[in-house]
């Protein structure tokens, strides 16, 4: 909101009282046609104000005729009318002349960095590797290689499968498509083993090519070969192969959680507080200054780029700092409170780790009582199928 008032005040705008039988019919048409209007204050039935977009003053008066209404500019407002009285005189001259300098000067850095992650794929913490690698706010546009940059920060980072970076004005624009992490496959000519990928108790185990290494009943480790690649015929002799099978295994999944008798809870009030501010590339200015009149609260703060066109942003933001205030409530639990909370939180979670909740065949709960908490120890036998390829070495 603050943005959109310092650039109506920079392009300049009216405040305009209409008149007639027909406001309402007045008013949609406009709206219709897309015109900005705003602080639209209605003083009677026939009678109300509302401010415009100069560009627009003239198709409102052709559409105020055809309603049958009438308009009058109740005020002039912004940076070109100010000019404007000043126009005769050196100031004025000076002034321009000097924002001319700034924006000229302005344009051959870069004040703002795009980043554009294809396919909505995020890649964490790319902008610090992109800022290590040369790219910053305030660089000049002319020692930026965008060649360099990319090679260091492909470099760098295994997840990138492609980047490009574009200048366009004072922003620079990078582009990044996120590497699709593949498990390791081995092809089906190439000799492997099936190896164990978690730990569990064998409950079936068929090798179609290869030799079981282990039995139903036998514990087996992540990474313990469970069929090896290899055959042995009695007049063939040891002969190497792709191994494949079929193996089931009772896995466990196991999870803790500590639930205190007495805790304190956050909760929102509701209540906020907002603040604005200025910055200049990296130095801020506070409106107003001081810390927040809450107690407890939370800050949020957001930025946002001045910019003249499209792509042309200028070394100032708006900084918005919102407070918002929570309280602190102590609650305390009951010995069975606690302990229903804390198998729920578990259960939630380690349900999240499994793919099909349909294989679960057994659930098993221990709880240990403490003079302030409670320890619960929830685990899921799951009945699933393991192993994964693993090539032979030779």
């Amino acid at each position: 909101m603050l943005i959109k008032k310092i650039i109506n005040y920079i392009y300049g705008y009216l405040r305009i009282i209409v008149e007639g039988y027909y406001i309402e019919r007045f008013i949609n048409i406009c709206r219709n046609r897309n015109y900005m209007m705003w602080n639209i204050k209605k003083v009677n039935d026939i009678n109300l104000t509302l401010n415009i977009e100069i560009k627009h003053f003239k198709e409102i008066c052709k559409i105020a005729k055809n309603t049958q209404c009438t308009v009058k500019i109740k005020a002039k407002r912004g940076l070109p009318f100010i000019l404007n009285r000043y126009k005769k005189r050196k100031l004025f001259a000076f002034f321009l002349i000097f924002i001319v300098c700034i924006i000229f000067f302005s344009s051959r850095f870069v004040w703002n960095i795009e980043i554009i992650e294809e396919n909505g794929l995020t890649i964490e913490n790319i902008m610090e590797d992109i800022q290590h690698a040369g790219l910053t706010i305030g660089t000049l546009k002319n020692n930026v290689n965008a060649k360099e940059i990319i090679n260091k920060v492909r470099l760098e980072r295994d997840d990138v499968a492609w980047m490009g970076i574009e200048l366009k004005g004072t922003n620079a624009i990078v582009k990044l498509v996120k590497a699709e992490e593949k498990p390791e496959m081995v092809d089906e000519d190439e000799y492997c083993n099936i190896i164990s990928n978690k730990n569990g108790v064998i409950t079936k185990i068929n090798a179609q090519d290869g030799t079981a290494n282990v039995k139903v009943g036998d514990t087996v480790s992540v990474g313990d070969v469970l069929i090896n690649g290899w055959m042995e015929g009695k007049y063939t002799g040891i002969r190497y192969v792709h191994a494949k099978g079929e193996i089931e295994a009772r896995v466990w999944y196991t999870m803790n959680k500590t639930i205190e008798y007495k805790t304190t809870e956050k909760r929102n009030t509701g209540n906020l507080e907002t603040k604005y501010g200025i910055k200049f590339n990296n130095f801020k200015i506070n409106f107003p200054k001081g810390v927040s009149k809450f107690k407890f609260y939370d800050t949020i703060e957001t930025e946002n780029k001045i910019k003249l066109f499209s792509d042309f942003y200028l070394p100032i933001s708006v900084v918005k700092t919102t407070y918002q205030e929570y309280e602190e409530i102590e609650k305390t639990y009951s010995v069975e409170e606690a302990k229903q909370l804390g198998i729920q939180e578990i259960e939630n979670e380690l349900e999240s780790q499994i793919e099909n909740k349909e294989n679960i065949v057994n659930k098993n709960i221990n709880t240990y009582e403490n003079e302030n908490s409670i320890d619960i120890y929830v685990t899921y036998e799951v009945l699933e199928t393991i192993g994964t390829n693993e090539k032979i070495v030779f």
